[in-house]
C-alpha cells in the first residue's frame, strides 16, 4: 500500500523537545518534496517545513525557524521533524505530505498530535 505514516507525537512541557517521523511505504522520497504542516485548534493549516527532492533544500515558517529541523534518512525511508524549545502555541495536529516532482501526485498522512503544556 502506498502511503505515508506520521508518528512521534505526544505531550511535552514548554521548552522541551520532540521528534516526529514520516515514514513512506510503497515508494521512496527520492523524487518527492516532503512538507510538514500543522493545524492548531481553531486555526488554519500552516506550512511548517519543506524538504525538496534531490538537493534536499530546506525551508521553514518564521514561527519555527531556528527551532525546528527537517531531515531525511533514505535508508529508513523516513523524514524527520526535530522540534526544540517547544511553546504552547506549537500545539497542533502535525501532518506530513509527499509531493512527487513529476506529476504532482500527493500523499498525506493521518496526522500526529503534539501538545505542549505544563
Amino acid at each position: 500500500q502506498v502511503q505515508v505514516v506520521e508518528s512521534g507525537g505526544g505531550w511535552v512541557q514548554p521548552g522541551g523537545s520532540m521528534t516526529l517521523s514520516c515514514t513512506a511505504s510503497g515508494f521512496t522520497f527520492n523524487m518527492y518534496a516532503v512538507r510538514w504542516y500543522r493545524q492548531g485548534p481553531g486555526k488554519e493549516r500552516e506550512l511548517v517545513a519543506t524538504l525538496t527532492a534531490g538537493t534536499s533544500v530546506t525551508s521553514y515558517a518564521d514561527s519555527v525557524k531556528d527551532r525546528f529541523t527537517i531531515s531525511r534518512d533514505d535508508a529508513k525511508v523516513t523524514v524527520y521533524l526535530q522540534m526544540k524549545e517547544l511553546k504552547p502555541e506549537d500545539t497542533a495536529m502535525y501532518y506530513c505530505s509527499a509531493t512527487r516532482v513529476i506529476g504532482n501526485r500527493v500523499y498525506w498522512g493521518q496526522g500526529t498530535q503534539v501538545t505542549v503544556s505544563s
